[in-house]
């Protein structure tokens, strides 16, 4: 599947063409913040399978698991484009209102459901209190 998308001036695109692994929700506090919203909306795709053109730089910091998580933006016109987390090597998290066709995605399973807005309804999608248990897989 091959998608692609950009930061609001177009600075920064990208292209992927692994299989995307992962649609979530996330609602803990950090998204929160670093998309100025009551929660993210990810794609996770193979990081050997996604290409970037033009400069992204990177915010650092330490998420609920201890880990770094690298969010990475336009310099030019800040918009929040990707994210690379430690705890999930290999993935990168696609912020689905980048992608050129973001109507191409829909999320399955919500993460930190114990942060979500309550006035926030996502219809009947499993939802979990923090980070999904490693293996599992969210129903189709």
């Amino acid at each position: 599947m091959e998608l692609t998308g950009q930061c609001l001036c177009g600075a920064v695109r990208y292209k992927s063409t692994g299989a995307p692994v992962r649609r979530f929700v996330c609602h803990c506090r950090d998204c929160q913040r670093s998309s100025g919203s009551a929660f993210h909306v990810g794609l996770t795709v193979p990081r050997d399978s996604f290409v970037v053109a033009g400069e992204a730089r990177a915010y650092r910091s330490k998420g609920e698991s201890g880990r770094n998580v690298a969010r990475y933006f336009c310099p030019n016109c800040g918009s929040g484009v990707f994210n690379e987390i430690e705890l999930r090597p290999g993935v990168v998290s696609i912020k689905v209102g980048t992608l050129d066709d973001p109507a191409r995605v829909n999320p399955n399973y919500e993460l930190f459901g114990r942060s979500k807005m309550p006035w926030v309804s996502l219809g009947d999608i499993e939802c979990f209190p923090a980070m999904t248990p490693a293996g599992h897989q969210p129903k189709p």
